[in-house]
């Protein structure tokens, strides 16, 4: 387990589901680790129909656990209206603060690529519908995802999750106002582009995730990640940006309450 933060903060991307949790007690137990290590509360996000309705349950289950709905862009050869009917009832649940993961993938070949756009307008609209953020998965489609964006008009609030590109690509994002959302991936000592985009993005547009169980840190690259390490990410990436780890994760943190708008879900 990492040192304590010396502020707590909100792992904004992980898959409870795929890191093995499967009752309440499970779904408690993972968030104490994390609470032990300072994350405090933590996004769970589906990646198709069955993982959208767990998640949707999944956040009723703990406090300290929200949702985000949708159909992952390798997952969209199927998209019918029964499905788009079953996201958007689980996007109307209180305590589903996003619709994602959603976007573009062109890293694998599962779907086919009109049916990834067709999907991710799709899910546009839903964000823009339900007045929440939309959360994007990007691989390997960086100018098309753009694109997307600015021919439907992007949500108010737009998460690039697991952000992946370089300086010139952050710039591009930060410059329409989206949030860009840091996974493990960051700390890898290779990774001198992506690690260029996290020490230039504004703090008011950074968020930390962990997307586990994939993408564990430095120096635990390989082994299975949980939201506690999401820990081990604000504090590489305050070092990365010359910050104190207590004033990053305050920012985070309060740039997640923001976009999620997880002050208002706790107090409704």
């Amino acid at each position: 387990m990492p040192e304590t933060l010396p502020a707590p903060v909100v792992d904004a991307h992980t898959h409870l589901d795929a890191c093995g949790a499967k009752t309440p007690q499970d779904v408690r137990e993972m968030l104490d680790r994390a609470n032990a290590a300072g994350v405090d509360r933590v996004v769970t996000v589906a990646d198709d129909l069955d993982s959208a309705r767990w998640a949707a349950e999944a956040a009723t289950w703990d406090e300290r656990v929200f949702a985000a709905v949708a159909l992952h862009p390798t997952r969209t050869s199927d998209f019918g209206d029964d499905v788009k009917a079953e996201l958007t009832r689980l996007a109307g649940l209180p305590r589903v603060v996003a619709i994602g993961e959603t976007g573009l993938d062109y890293y694998w070949d599962y779907a086919p690529r009109v049916a990834q756009h067709e999907a991710f307008r799709w899910h546009v609209d839903l964000a823009k519908r339900t007045g929440k953020p939309l959360m994007i998965h990007d691989r390997d489609a960086h100018d098309d995802v753009l694109a997307v964006l600015d021919s439907e008009g992007a949500p108010d609030r737009v998460v690039f999750h697991c952000f992946s590109g370089d300086l010139a690509f952050a710039r591009a994002c930060a410059e329409r106002g989206f949030v860009l959302s840091f996974a493990g991936t960051a700390t890898f000592r290779n990774a001198h582009a992506l690690r260029e985009a996290a020490r230039w993005v504004p703090g008011d547009q950074l968020l930390v995730e962990t997307d586990a169980p994939f993408l564990t840190p430095h120096p635990f690259r390989g082994r299975p990640n949980e939201p506690y390490c999401a820990a081990y990410t604000l504090r590489d990436i305050a070092t990365l940006r010359e910050e104190d780890p207590a004033d990053l994760a305050t920012m985070i943190t309060r740039t997640a309450e923001r976009i999620f708008g997880l002050r208002d879900v706790a107090e409704s």
